[in-house]
């Protein structure tokens, strides 16, 4: 899962603890052998917790401290990746039970101290995600690491087997190796489920980093210690959080590395051929003529609104062919009826923040919309729950021109933008969308659609943009960056 949506700026501040870059700091080692999560959030290094003096208070959405989160220093970091490029491969057979075994630990087992159902409340307070899509998440990252290998020889070259010691290999053939040894994650905090990817890198042997967000780091923290519970050594995999000076030292120490961000991610890393950048999906919905709109309205509001419209898959902008005005009313008066509730709540659907956060959020929504037609959320879309937290509530508006550059705008909350389309208009409107779902009739538009390199996934009539199955590429298969072939022959 790709990083949705754009925060303003403002809001990373809380993101930028002053630097610690000390030796001294690596004297800070005092953790027990198994951390209360909800007190402390230790790093987690190749010689186990590490307890640093520099120590980030992370809050819930009410703002309530809920643990301290150590941030470790560059040397800490260089230390860290040279013991996991040092570290010998485990054989595949014991990789392979150990990511089983540790999918079910982390989905329904005592980790680190803390039950299953305590990490799924206690990290909706943390991220203000719905305990609905939590659960959702630690399904999926179960799934992941049950099936990681199996789904990531789906990317591995037809022709290419996975050992030299295969028997094709006599007559010459390709192998699919690894690029490098080490990979680093720097991690999003949008959504749980976006852990469930990078376990593909560890199937393949590489040993892995993890930074985690500082808004939700519990997610990868409860991952690494069930990972090294099931099997993997400390020198296999590392949690590592940093402030942003030392975050670099992690790319710059990995062999391949994944980040998340915004669009300046994307423009930073584009070049780097060692570093996959995941941005904002900008997913869309496109609605032609020869289709009767009402007929698909279920799977357009479902589009925007699952995942609390967190996720990069979720639908930001509905095209139309035609009158956009009816469209754009009847997703106003569906979206309307979601409730605000804190996130915790069996019933919750919306995104949560702390009420200044979410405040923030609205101040950019509004300076984007300025002059659209809006059919919700144009007064505001912060309600506040009277705890020192706010829901982000739908909002729907209407463009009057399918070139309009606010259908690429993405925030991480129910937020769609509704634009009439024209055949004049036509390809060109869509792109550099990770998913278009198009209902249409009309196959050169589908061809169209298919051929255009800028859309990463296209779903033909009644699917939503959320959509996945196990084995099909997200934003094209992670194995396509982390391999690749060599020709070999043996006697």
């Amino acid at each position: 899962m790709s990083q949705p949506a754009t925060a303003p700026d403002a809001l990373d501040a809380t993101d930028s603890p002053d630097a610690l870059d000390t030796p001294d700091a690596l004297d800070a080692v005092d953790a027990p052998d198994s951390p209360d999560a909800l007190d402390f959030l230790d790093a987690l290094g190749p010689k186990g917790p590490y307890r640093s003096r520099h120590r980030l208070t992370v809050s819930d959405v009410t703002g309530v401290p809920m643990a301290e989160l150590s941030l470790v220093p560059r040397l800490f970091v260089t230390r860290a990746l040279a013991a996991l490029r040092a570290a010998d491969t485990l054989p595949l057979e014991e990789r392979l039970a150990a990511l089983k075994r540790a999918g079910e630990l982390f989905a329904t087992g005592t980790v680190a101290g803390m039950s299953a159902e305590a990490y799924e409340g206690a990290v909706c307070r943390m991220s203000g995600s719905p305990l609905a899509n939590v659960r959702i998440a630690v399904e999926a990252i179960r799934l992941s690491a049950t099936d990681a290998y199996r789904n990531v020889q789906a990317a591995r070259p037809v022709g290419a087997v996975g050992d030299w010691r295969d028997p094709y290999a006599r007559s010459g053939t390709a192998v699919w190796i690894r690029r490098g040894d080490v990979f680093a994650v720097h991690a999003a905090g949008n959504h749980p489920a976006v852990h469930a990817l990078w376990l593909e890198a560890l199937a393949l042997g590489y040993r892995v980093a993890v930074r985690p967000s500082r808004r939700e780091p519990l997610t990868p923290y409860r991952l690494v210690s069930a990972l090294r519970a099931a099997g993997f050594g400390p020198d296999q995999v590392v949690l590592l959080p940093t402030d942003h000076d030392a975050a670099g030292e992690i790319l710059h120490g990995a062999d391949l590395s994944m980040v998340y961000g915004g669009q300046e991610v994307i423009d930073r890393y584009a070049a780097d051929p060692a570093v996959l950048p995941n941005g904002p999906g900008r997913s869309k919905i496109l609605i032609t003529a020869d289709r009767e709109w009402r007929d698909h309205l279920d799977v357009v509001v479902d589009s925007i609104a699952r995942h609390g419209g967190t996720a990069c898959v979720n639908a930001t902008a509905v095209l139309v062919e035609g009158d956009p005005a009816p469209v754009a009313e009847a997703l106003a008066e569906r979206l309307a009826a979601l409730p605000s509730l804190p996130p915790q709540d069996e019933r919750a659907v919306l995104p949560v923040h702390p009420l200044e956060v979410a405040r923030g959020f609205e101040r950019l929504l509004l300076g984007k919309a300025a002059g659209a037609r809006a059919w919700l959320g144009g007064d505001g879309v912060v309600d506040d729950l009277g705890d020192g937290s706010a829901a982000l509530r739908p909002a729907v508006f209407q463009l009057d021109d399918p070139r309009d550059p606010r259908l690429g705008v993405e925030l991480s909350f129910p937020c769609v933008w509704v634009a009439p389309w024209t055949r004049e208009a036509g390809v060109a409107a869509l792109r550099d969308s990770l998913v278009v779902t198009a209902i249409t009739g009309d196959e050169a538009l589908l061809d169209g659609l298919l051929a255009e390199p800028s859309i990463k996934n296209l779903y033909i009539g009644d699917h939503p943009t959320h959509w996945i199955a196990p084995g099909l590429p997200h934003d094209a298969y992670l194995g396509e960056f982390l391999m690749r072939t060599k020709a070999v022959i043996r006697g």
